[in-house]
């Protein structure tokens, strides 16, 4: 038997993960960013092998990882974390500087970054691990603590999109009160409010193919408040 609340029991970081060029570059949010040498300094990071950003990896081979700060602002985890490169330039609109490798750097809500050369890539089966030797880091800012995932989940009620390894179907997860009262429902990306004491019907019978009228995010990844 699996019990995936014990999952969540595994302490993560979250990450912006980027690379492209100048030109044209894409990032995404990611909790499976793990150190794997010290000597050389070399880290890994994992990556759907659907998301835009993979292809940029493979392109450029190299990539870059901004630390985000716990205070982290939903406008810049909704855009990095539920929006696809394919339908909007990510960086446009961002705080972007490019290192050695070319690649850009997220400083948008970031505490320090380090930016990679692929040295290794790993098919792992639905996502591919990029093994990076460290070639430039920065600290901007050593006041402000890390943003964590179990931070993410308790405090600010967030998921794993559903491209993260971590992803867990809600389906699957232990519903531990069921309470018939108003609830009220944030969208991930743009930080709309779906509250059932304000609507005509209720959040919980709205069809699945609904979706955000604000930014168009899928039903499945609003987050109960």
């Amino acid at each position: 038997m699996i019990n995936y609340e014990a999952f969540f029991k595994v302490t993560y970081g979250l990450y912006i993960v980027s690379s492209g060029n100048k030109d044209r570059g894409n990032g995404y949010i990611s909790n499976t960013v793990f150190q794997v040498t010290s000597e050389p300094p070399r880290f890994a990071a994992c990556c759907n092998k659907n998301n835009f950003t993979a292809e940029f990896i493979q392109r450029s081979q190299a990539f870059s990882v901004s630390i985000l700060d716990q205070n982290a602002s939903s406008e810049v985890i909704g855009k990095f974390g539920y929006k696809s490169g394919n339908d909007i330039d990510k960086m446009v609109g961002s705080q972007v500087k490019y290192g050695e490798t070319g690649v850009p750097i997220v400083l948008d809500d970031c505490i320090s970054f380090f930016e990679c050369k692929v040295v290794q890539t790993v098919d792992v089966g639905t996502h591919l691990m990029f093994i990076g030797e460290v070639v430039n880091t920065e600290v901007i800012n050593d006041t402000k603590d890390a943003l964590t995932y179990l931070y993410y989940r308790q405090v600010k009620k967030g998921l794993s999109p559903k491209n993260a390894p971590t992803y867990i179907d809600k389906s699957k997860l232990e519903i531990k009160t069921e309470n018939q009262l108003d609830k009220k429902y944030k969208c991930p990306a743009c930080g709309f409010i779906y509250d059932d004491a304000v609507e005509n019907v209720k959040f919980i019978d709205l069809p699945d193919d609904w979706v955000c009228p604000a930014c168009g995010t899928e039903k499945s990844d609003f987050i109960e408040l």
